[in-house]
This record gives C-alpha cells, sequence and structure tokens, in this order.
C-alpha cells in the first residue's frame, strides 16, 4: 500500500543514507511561491550533503515515501489538499484524494518504509489555553522509533506541557550544540534536554545504542534555529500573544489552529518569523542529512 521511490528503495537496500522530508510544510505551512521553494531548497540540501531525500506524501490516495518533484510541486500549488495525522491516513486511501503528511504520519510512513531519520520544522504538542488540545505527534513520538531533527516544539505551543509530555511518552530529547530545549524561533525556552551531542557522529552512536537496545519511539534531535535568524523570545511571545486573541476571536479550531497562528505570528513579526521557519528548516535538513551519512558510514 506504501509506494516508495525506486531511487530511496535503491539506497536504503545499498545501505546510503536516506532523509525523510514533510509535506505538511507543502501544503500548509508556507505560502506560495515559498512553499514549492523551500520543498525543493530542502530536498537540494539532503543532496548536496551525500543523502537521498524522501519527501513523504500522499497522491491520488497512494501513500508515497520519495516524491517526484512534479508531485512536490501538485502538493504545493493544489489547493485543498488534505492534511493528515496518522489517523487520517485512511481517509485520503479511501477517498482517492491528495495529502500532506504531518511530524506523525511522515514518521509513521518514513519508519514502515525503512527510513530512520527525518528531518522538519519544530513538533507538534500541547497547545496554550487550557482546552486540552494535544497534537497526536507526542502520541507518534512514543510509539515510532525515527531520529527526528527539529528546532524543538513551535513556539505557539504551551513548551513547559510539551516538554512534560515528551518525558512521559518516553522519547529522548537530545540537543545538538545546546543544552536547552530551542523554542522554535528562539534558540532558547530554559527547559533542558535529556542529553548533548555535539557532533553528527556522537549522534549517530546515540541513535545505534538506542535502537540496539529495541527502545520504542523517538529520538527527538532538537537544534537551535541559526542564529543570525533567531528572534528574541519576548518579540515572539507578545506576537504569539496577540496572534491566539485573533484566533479565539474567530473560532479557529482543530487542525487550522497551527497553521492560523504561523500565518499570524509571520503577520505581527513583519515577515520575520517566515524567514526563521524557512533558515531553520533548511538547517534541520543539513544536520539530519549528516547525521544520516555518519549513520551509513559506521561512524
Amino acid at each position: 500500500m506504501i509506494l516508495t521511490s525506486l531511487e530511496v528503495t535503491t539506497a536504503l537496500a545499498e545501505r546510503r543514507a536516506v532523509v525523510a522530508l514533510e509535506s505538511t510544510v507543502l501544503a500548509h505551512g508556507l505560502p506560495r511561491p515559498r512553499n514549492l521553494e523551500l520543498g525543493r531548497a530542502m530536498e537540494a540540501a539532503v543532496r548536496d550533503g551525500g543523502a537521498v531525500p524522501a519527501t513523504v506524501g500522499v497522491v491520488s490516495g497512494v501513500p508515497q515515501v520519495g516524491l517526484s518533484d512534479d508531485d512536490i510541486e501538485r502538493l504545493a500549488n493544489t489547493d485543498g489538499v488534505l492534511k493528515l495525522s496518522t489517523r487520517d491516513l485512511a481517509i485520503s486511501i479511501a477517498r482517492r484524494v491528495d495529502g500532506a503528511t504531518t511530524v506523525a504520519s511522515t514518521m509513521w510512513l518514513a519508519c514502515r518504509a525503512g527510513v530512520q531519520i527525518f528531518a522538519t520544522g519544530g513538533i507538534g504538542g500541547v497547545h496554550r489555553g487550557g482546552d486540552h488540545d494535544v497534537s497526536a505527534d507526542l502520541t507518534e513520538l512514543g510509539r515510532t522509533q525515527m531520529m527526528v531533527v527539529c528546532a524543538g516544539a513551535k513556539s505557539i505551543l504551551d513548551l513547559p506541557a510539551t516538554r512534560e509530555a515528551l518525558e512521559t511518552a518516553g522519547v529522548l530529547v537530545v540537543g545538538y550544540g545546546t543544552d536547552e530545549f530551542p523554542a522554535f524561533y528562539a534558540r532558547r525556552s530554559g527547559l533542558p534536554v535529556d542529553a548533548r551531542v555535539d557532533t553528527p557522529e556522537e549522534a549517530a552512536a546515540l541513535w545505534r545504542a538506542h535502537c540496539d537496545l529495541g527502545v520504542p519511539g523517538a529520538l527527538l534531535l532538537c537544534v537551535p534555529p541559526p542564529e543570525e535568524h533567531a528572534l528574541a523570545s519576548e518579540d515572539v511571545d507578545g506576537a504569539i500573544s496577540a496572534a491566539l486573541e485573533s484566533a479565539r476571536s474567530e473560532g479557529v479550531r482543530g487542525k487550522d489552529v497551527t497553521p492560523y497562528l504561523l500565518r499570524a505570528v509571520a503577520g505581527h513579526t513583519g515577515g520575520r518569523s517566515l524567514e526563521t521557519n524557512v533558515a531553520l528548516l533548511l538547517n534541520n535538513a543539513r544536520v539530519a542529512t549528516s547525521v544520516a551519512v555518519a549513520l551509513a558510514s559506521g561512524r
């Protein structure tokens, strides 16, 4: 049922480095044409680093690990593409429609294709406001064995509650060159990680040990956003507060909340948060690639 591209299949068979990429950022995360530009740039960053990109998505009801460039363009430029968490995959398959995969569904599909490393922007988590809105990303991170390279959880979330939920789910949270859990747009959150690594080789060694033990769930490799693009925490908090108030007044709920807030924060920061988002996504793809290459070479 899951279609894996010939390039990805061959790379996995030859034990070469492969990095999974999500497709929600194409269909829901960024405005056009930046979404398509970024999707292609992330694939290029993976290739330039010596690995094979495996962008994940659903095209005409077929889950695919390793989208073609035409498929990437289709998801980026088509209106009405479904936003798919793991539970939603059956809907897109049964109805034979296009769908963009979130962190959760990308992990689930990539893992079953044999990919071990996945680069994304920020994971979902516990939303602010006490309305018990919790992302399914946390459930998948607790049960699917995958190294997820990210800039922490999205700043629009309740970060202390999300960090606690990761611990409860048994997710190993590792800082890449940092002792703090990154705050997506900002480099610091004041929250600790479980361990720190400073090189791709250290990250690869930790992942091997995790897998050799047969521990279920993910290793979350948290990379701060590039310093030259990171925003000050106080600027981010002010923009998020304004965005949350707008969302409440407009009755935004469910899956629409995160993309709405990201757009609103971009507006409140004069577009600076969008540039930070793009920069950290590309940076995470590069870091994931360096770890995947170290893992494939046995370093």
